[in-house]
This record gives C-alpha cells, structure tokens and sequence, in this order.
C-alpha cells in the first residue's frame, strides 16, 4: 500500500505551522486508514483549529509505502518533495513511526527512549526562497537561496513550541564590495589628477610625483583587473571558506550569510532573533607572517618618521593626513553647494519674496561658515607655506634682488560671516565699491607666490575676503528687502521682484547684487582651489614617505574595510526591513543610531593574531560609514539594492524602500538623515590554539580589544538612556535590566579567566535588548560560529521560551546535526562534518562541542 503526500506553502505564513497544514492531516487521515501507528511527528493537536484559512500554493508531493517506513532503519524515512510536473525537488519532510498520545489536560506524550535522543526535526526545505510573513519583495531582493528547518520541542508547561531556521544567503556579498571597487578606483584616479594639479614643482618633488602617480597607477590596474574578474562571477551569493585565499576575491567576505530563528508558541505571538554570521574580515590572500593591519599600521607610522628625513618630507601623523582628506573632502563638496546656493538667491530675488530669499541666504550664509571653518585651520597654511617652498627657483628667487609684489593690504583676519556689515564693502585690495559702481572681478592666481618672503599672513586674508564678500552680499540684501518694505508701504501690491527690475534706483542695487555674488563665487572657487592644492601637498608627502609598503597596506586596508562594509550592510538591511514597524526601533534610528555588535571567536595564536588584528582595523573602519533610507524608484530587485557613496573618509550606504513603506517612516528618515551605526568588537578564543596561547603565549591583544569595546558599549548605552524612554526597546521575559548586564560584562572583561566565552554571552544579550545587529565570526564562520549561534539560539529558546530543561542539549545536538548550520558546512565544503577532532574539542568549553557523528578531519 502507499500513501501520497502533499504539502501546501501558506502564502501570509502568519504562523510557522501554517506551512505543514496540508501535510499533517492529508498524512494523518491517510495513515490512519491504513496504519493507526504511523504519524509524521508534526501533529495536528499543535495547529490552531480555529484560525482563518488563508491562501495557499501547492509546494509539492511525495509517496511512500508504509511496508517500507515499518521495514526502515529506525522506521523513520526521508521524504524527498517534488513540484506537480515533477521537474524539480523543493524540500524534504521526515515521516516516522511514534507512539503520540494526547495533550489534553496536561498530560504529556509517551515517547520511547528511543524517540527521546533522536532529532526533533519536522521539515526542511531548500527551495531557494523566502518564506516569512515578515519577508516581502524587498527580502526577496536582497535575500537569496535560503534553507529553511523547522524543530518541535516541549515547554516546561508541557506544551510545544514551533522552531524555525532559516539561513539565507546575500546579495550585498558581491555588490557591495563591487561598488566599493569602483569608488577606490574613482579616488586614486582623482589623487593622481589632484597631484598633477599642484602644478610646477623643483626636480626634486617633481620625480617623487612620478614615483606617487606610477605606483597609484599599479594600485588602479589591479582594481581594475579584479573588478572585471567580479563582473564575470554568477552562482551563489557567497564566497565559499574553501576560497578564502584566492586573490581576486579579497574583497569578498568569507561565507556571509544570515540567519532567523522564528518561534512559535501556543498563545503568544511569534518572535524572532537575527544573526549575521561571516568569516573575519582579514586577508588571506595576503598572508599573516608579519602579522595583521594592527601591527603593521603601528609599524609603518615608526618607520614613516624616518623616512621623512630621507626624502625631506614633513611628517604628519595619522590624524593629520586623516584632517587633511577631511579638509579636501569638505571642499571638494562645498564649493559647488555655495555657487550653486548664490545662484539660487539672485533667482530668488528676482521671483519671489522677501521670506524664501531670506531662506536661501540663511542657506548660504551656513554653507559658507562651514566653508570658512575649514580653511581657518592651521593644517592648510602650513601646508601653503611647504607648497611654496617646493617651487622650481625657490632658492634662487629669494636670493634674487627683485622687487617682490606687493602685498594686499591688511584685513581682519577673523570676521564674522553673520555680523552686519556697513552697506558700502571694502574689497580683497584695499579699494571700495558703493552701490552704483560696477567692480572688478578679483585677480585669479594659479599659486602661491614664488618668493621667499612669501607673507605667511597671506593665507589668513585669503580665506577672510570670502567671509567680506559674503557680508556685502547679506548687507545689499537687506538693503532690498529694506526698499522693498518702503515701497510696500505706499504701494503694498507691489511684490519685491517688481521693485528690483523697475528703472529706480533699487534696479542699481540689483545690479551691483549680481556683481557681489559672482564675486563671492570666483572668491570661494580661487580659495576652494588654493585649499585643494594645500592638502594635495601634504598628502603626496605621505604617499612619498609610504615608499611601497605604505600602498600595499592601503590595498589590505581596502579589502579588509570592503568585507567589513558588505556585513554591515547586510545586517543593517535584515534589521531595517524587521523594524519598519516598530515605531519604537525608527526613533532610535535616527535619534542615536544602532549598535553593531561583532563576535569574535578567533584565538590568540599562530596566524589568527593576524586575523585579529585586520579585523579589528576593519570593524574599527565602519565608523566612518553612515546609513540613509531612500524611496525606491520602483519595486524591481534592482531597484531595492542599496548603493554606496564617498570616499575612503567617509562612506554612505544608502538603503531604498518601496514607496509604501518609505511613506510610513518619521520625517527624520524620509528627508534623509545620517544614520549611525556604532561597531563594537568582543572576541574569546575557544579552541585548543587559545588553550596554548593562554598558558605559554599572549592574550593581551583580545584584552585590549574586549576592555576598549566596553567603553565604546557603555558610552552608546549612556547616549541612548538620555535620548529615549525605556518603552522604545524590546521587551524580554528576563528581567534582567541592560545596566545590571553591563555592570557584569565590565567585570568579566577585567576578570583574568580562561575562555570566558560569558563575555560573548553578555554582550550578545546586551545587543539584543538594545536593538542592536548581531554578528558572530571565526576563521570561516562554519565550525565555531555554528557551534555559537546554535548555543545561542537554544539559550534564546530556554531564557525566553520556556524550553524543557530536559530539551536542550536534544535541541542543540539536533539543531547541529540536522540544522541549517550543517547546511552551511555541506554547501562550504561539499562535506557534512564540522572541521573538528576529538583532541581539539577536549578543549573547548562544554557547550561548543557538536554531537558525535557530525565532526572529523575535512579540508576546511
């Protein structure tokens, strides 16, 4: 006799055992007819009779001879599911034969011992999509190739709860350091021609260019070649541990994917908990034998100092060269705003009235400030000063007896741009322009003067003229607005565009305003371009003092930073598409932003310092990224992924949402605010390597990290108890609040304790209740990150849902043994065993040992 099987996919997927509806009482009315004792372990006592049934697709169909359950090893038989036209396998369900009895009146089932050590496994499926009633086209987009299982365990209550895993790979994994590829390429480009536009310089510096501009030109064709190697790659969305050391995926991160556990208990609504898990930023391809960015960064800085003798260069220190890219930055973007901002106010003039044009040049007014903020710093004018000594025919111009220019005369060197001025303007050169003169537009350098007593003031009066011409502007302005309320007074019709085109003597005004303002545009563009050239000098200086290491550290700088960036993302877009609802989450969002909480479970030794120390580089990197929410332009896949801007100073991931949930957010978002991500870092070593290092070597690298990224977490924690009530976080069954766990991580942090894995606990409880986003991570995110997230996720279970006691070493081994983790492995290295032996786990704590049969020596 056989039996068919069906199985329906719910489509809102309200509850998790929705999807097994169809299959549980086609199975059980079938079995019952031909075989009392035969039942899938899905029941139909744990569904919800009463719910309202809601559309479904057929997902596919099995048969199976009962003869052949009863006959089979542990009578128990694995299903394979197929579609109606047979053309493809879209999951498995595991059929076997229990004694079940009822669960009324609290009674409990009488499994036999037997049943009481096997998996609790119900279905899976790996039918490459989402299936969540949280998922929505935007998952789908980003979301791909996901592996769904589903558990059944018993509560201390004695009811039961529904599991369900699901582990998804990313598009971002590949996008997003695509886009970061062609962004490192369109900056060096700009550094070369930045370089070439500090325009004529002595032999000496002019060959030192050379040497600059050759090596960013190598640097450029290997982007190059490997963003092309990139673009040909189509397959999965992850890269594979297996392929970690291969160079032109560098920039990939090692085996991204996340991963959802849903439960689902008897009269509560279901819950969630999110995990990204991916292998330690780190390049491989490159090598740990001189150790990680941390130590290489520290040793290139002692080495850059000397030489900068050798090439009679100045030094600069990292927060210098940082300011100056800064500055270059800040520049580059606001020169532009304020030209395009002065345009807009002469339209204004002409259009409308007096309160939009009082916007606009509030606008400029601001713009302009910020522009004159960074030309004040000491950094340009020293910067100026060593430009001017590089020049061809600096030493024989100054022992030359020609008269030198004049010098301008003498200004304030410290305006205010917001006081009012007098209505007639003194100009850059001493003379004066009055309201019905036309003037000059100011005399354009192409550098600094090239002598040596070159007027170190000069800068000084440089970036003031942009602050006076700014003033003129505001006081010709108010000279308008002033004629115009005069005539509204004998004439109140008459609209201020009328008064400045008529043939009076406002019309002058008018002209001279058009003067002023082109005038304030060529000041900013000559200053813009002098700062340009400043900050270019000082950073073709440390180019020059780099030599070749210095550039190849940029390069493992770049991929570490790429793969860090790709996880963050990811995770950052699984916690927005979770919380478009919560109201409490979008405030946090854009009132303090959110913390990204990274465990690490490398050790301390051998090659994994190295990885380390990248990694912390690279985590410690993202805080010069900031997030902004966009309105898709439609509801294609294409149009959902997010995209990246800026430069390697500072970098914006800009996430677009369908139109209907982008109208739902708080105005903060939709106009496009900043947002924050704050990158901690927590690592303990488990494994037998740490058990060396911390009797023979040196923990003092995971110390230093733990104890800094405490303080980093407890300041975050501060900021977010002063901006935002309590009922804006999530709510636990713990009543453990965030300050006692905090209290209790800071101890454990300076608490001298082998493999104090509380640690990773702690901070990981901390980041949940927070609303954080949780990464775990060791060398390829497969063997010890499983053995983590599965850990966590049956604590989740027993801390949150009252999972039998009884249960949860069977809901650990089987999570690990038939979990979407094992998944992970097989799809990794084509092999269902962890990458363990039996001498290695004797060293690991208790709970990060899997189940005997799913671990052996493999090539990982």
């Amino acid at each position: 006799m056989t039996g068919s099987l069906s199985v329906e996919q719910n489509r809102s997927d309200e509850h998790i055992q929705s999807i097994f509806m169809s299959c549980v009482f086609s199975l059980c009315c079938l079995t019952k007819q031909l075989c009392l004792s035969c039942c899938i372990l899905l029941r139909p006592d744990i569904c919800e009779p009463n719910k309202r049934s809601r559309p479904s697709n057929f997902l596919g169909s099995s048969s199976f001879s009962v003869a052949d359950l009863l006959q089979s090893k542990d009578q128990q038989l694995s299903l394979s599911l197929r579609t109606a036209d047979d053309s493809a396998t879209v999951g498995t369900v595991v059929v076997s034969r229990m004694k079940m009895g009822e669960i009324e009146d609290g009674e409990v089932d009488h499994f036999t011992t037997d049943m009481h050590r096997k998996c609790t496994l119900v279905y899976e499926s790996s039918h490459g999509s989402i299936n969540d009633k949280d998922n929505v086209p935007i998952m789908n987009a980003v979301f791909k190739n996901a592996v769904c299982k589903v558990y059944r365990f018993q509560t201390v209550d004695s009811k039961w709860m529904l599991v369900r895993e699901q582990m998804a790979e990313c598009t971002l994994s590949f996008s997003i350091p695509k886009q970061l590829i062609a962004l490192y390429i369109q900056e060096d480009t700009c550094r070369i021609q930045e370089l070439k536009d500090l325009g004529e310089l002595s032999p000496h510096w002019d060959n030192l260019r050379k040497d600059v501009i050759s090596r960013y030109d190598q640097i450029i064709k290997e982007y190059q070649d490997t963003l092309a190697e990139l673009e040909k790659l189509t397959g999965p969305s992850f890269k594979p541990s297996c392929s970690k050391g291969q160079k032109y995926l560098e920039f990939i991160p090692i085996n991204l994917h996340t991963q959802r556990m849903r439960v689902t208990c008897p009269r509560k609504t279901d819950s969630f908990y999110d995990v990204v898990t991916v292998g330690a930023p780190a390049a491989h391809s490159q090598g740990f034998k001189n150790g990680g960015l941390q130590k290489l960064l520290s040793k290139y800085e002692s080495e850059k100092k000397s030489h900068s003798t050798a090439y009679q260069c100045i030094y600069y220190p990292p927060e210098q060269t940082a300011k100056a890219r800064e500055i270059l930055c800040v520049v580059s973007q606001l020169q532009p705003h304020i030209s395009a901002l002065a345009d807009q106010l002469l339209q204004t003039a002409q259009q409308s009235s007096s309160q939009p044009l009082r916007d606009v040049l509030k606008s400029l007014e601001e713009k302009t400030e910020q522009f004159v903020h960074a030309l004040k710093d000491e950094l340009v004018k020293s910067a100026l000063l060593a430009l001017h000594a590089a020049r061809p025919g600096y030493v024989s111009k100054s022992q030359s007896s020609a008269p030198s220019s004049p010098a301008p005369a003498a200004a304030d060197p410290h305006p205010s741009a917001t006081e009012k001025p007098h209505s007639v303007c003194n100009n850059v050169d001493g003379s004066q322009t009055s309201p019905g003169e036309s003037r000059a537009s100011p005399v354009r350098s192409d550098s600094i003067p090239h002598h040596k007593e070159y007027d170190e003031e000069e800068w000084d009066r440089v970036w003031a003229s942009v602050a006076k011409r700014l003033n003129c502007v505001i006081a010709l302005v108010d000279k308008l607005q002033e004629q115009d309320n005069n005539n509204q007074e004998s004439a109140p019709s008459r609209p201020l565009a009328d008064v400045i085109t008529s043939h009076s003597p406002a019309a002058v005004w008018w002209d001279q305003l058009g003067i002023l303002v082109q005038s304030l545009k060529e000041c900013v563009a000559e200053v813009a371009e002098r700062a340009r050239r400043s900050v270019s000098f000082v950073l073709l200086q440390e180019a020059v003092c780099s030599t070749a290491q210095g550039l190849q550290l940029q390069q493992r700088r770049d991929a570490v930073f790429s793969q860090a960036l790709a996880a963050l993302a990811c995770g950052f877009v699984m916690r927005l598409y979770a919380g478009l609802e919560d109201k409490g989450f979008l405030r946090q969002l854009h009132a303090v932003g959110l913390v990204a909480q990274f465990e690490s479970l490398l050790s301390t030794y051998s090659e994994e310092i190295g990885m380390l120390e990248d990694m912390e580089v690279g985590i410690s990197d993202l805080h010069r990224v900031s997030f902004r929410i966009t309105e898709a332009a439609s509801e294609e896949a294409v149009s959902l992924q997010p995209t990246v801007s800026g430069r390697r100073d500072r970098y914006t991931v800009e996430v677009p949402l369908p139109h209907h949930a982008f109208q739902t957010l708080p105005d903060e978002l939709r106009q496009g605010k900043p947002l924050r991500v704050l990158p901690v870092l927590f690592n303990v070593g488990i494994n037998e390597q740490q058990t060396i290092a911390e009797r023979f070597g040196d923990i003092s690298l995971q110390e230093r990290i733990n104890q800094k990224n405490f303080e980093i977490l407890e300041g975050y924690y501060k900021s977010l108890t002063n901006t935002l009530p309590s009922e804006c976080l999530p709510c636990f069954q713990t009543q453990t609040d965030i300050k006692e766990l905090l209290d209790t991580l800071g101890q454990n942090v300076v608490t001298k304790k082998r493999k104090n894995v509380e640690i990773l606990w702690l901070a990981g409880m901390i980041c949940r209740r927070m609303n954080g986003i949780r990464f775990t991570s060791c060398k390829s995110a497969k063997d010890r990150t499983s053995m983590s997230v599965t850990l966590e996720q049956c604590s989740l279970l027993r801390d949150e849902h009252q999972l039998n006691k009884d249960y949860f070493v069977r809901a650990l081994d089987c999570m690990r043994r038939e979990g979407c983790r094992i998944e992970n492995v097989q799809k990794n290295i084509k092999c269902r065993k962890y990458a363990f032996n039996m001498l290695q786990l004797m060293a690991f704590p208790k709970y990060y040992r899997p189940p005997e049969g799913t671990y052996g020596k493999v090539d990982s």
